[in-house]
């Protein structure tokens, strides 16, 4: 305590120090957690798309309105469960609204063919103009 004491009076500041492991540590902790729910939040309805090579999908600025499948068949309109007559329903009152409305059609590979017909059939039926299959490029 005498050697502190003799520093100090001799015009000597103490020494502050920050010790940065632990801010470190809350970083890279905050880093992991955003990296393992970003996949999460960006796609709601966890499914398996066909693989195919497909062009650009018709969204240009606008956010696309998305029709997912999954796997039990349960239909969902912008990651909302919907049966397929309110999705009709709803469908005609966005193209009263916005004649080029994109809609995306996205189906769980384990489906079969007619239950994704289905779906393209009601697009169709609302006269929607700009749809697309969404599919993973291989």
């Amino acid at each position: 305590m005498s050697l502190r004491r003799r520093r100090r009076s001799r015009g000597e500041k103490a020494k502050a120090t920050v010790d940065m492991t632990s801010l470190i540590d809350l970083t890279f902790l905050l880093l992991v957690t955003f990296i393992v729910t970003l996949p999460a939040l960006e796609q709601g309805i966890s499914i398996m798309l066909p693989q195919a090579k497909t062009d650009q999908l018709p969204t240009k600025d606008r956010k696309a309105n998305t029709i997912t499948i999954d796997a039990a068949n349960c239909v969902f309109l912008n990651n909302a469960p919907i049966s397929t007559s309110d999705l009709e329903a709803k469908l005609k009152e966005m193209v009263a609204e916005d004649p080029d409305v994109p809609v995306l059609v996205r189906g769980d590979e384990r489906l079969d063919y007619g239950s994704v017909m289905e779906i393209v059939k009601i697009v169709y039926r609302c006269n929607v103009r700009k749809m697309a299959l969404v599919t993973v490029e291989k």
